[in-house]
């Protein structure tokens, strides 16, 4: 394996770590959408640079697109958990 993907597997692991409910959690809204804000700031960043690569420009979309979904459902079945989770990762102000 390279060193970038070693880099990005205890990226995900710690993260994971962070936003996890119970102990074998990896897949609750919380947990998803820190990973994806934490992909959604990669590609902003890679987009800064590269500002014509637009297969890039549709995953940053689809990527937000998701998050919103996810959002959105956290908000209806726990507006306090929803409330936490963009508290933590500062999404709103």
């Amino acid at each position: 394996m390279s060193k970038q993907t070693i880099q990005e597997k205890e990226n995900t692991a710690k993260i994971v770590g962070k936003f996890k409910t119970s102990a074998s959690d990896t897949g609750s809204p919380e947990v998803q959408v820190a990973l994806l804000t934490n992909r959604i700031t990669e590609l902003t960043s890679h987009l800064r640079t590269h500002k014509k690569d637009y297969s890039s420009q549709r995953g940053l979309r689809k990527a937000v697109g998701e998050r919103r979904r996810l959002l959105d459902y956290l908000k209806v079945k726990d507006s306090s958990r929803y409330t936490k989770l963009i508290g933590e990762l500062e999404l709103r102000k």
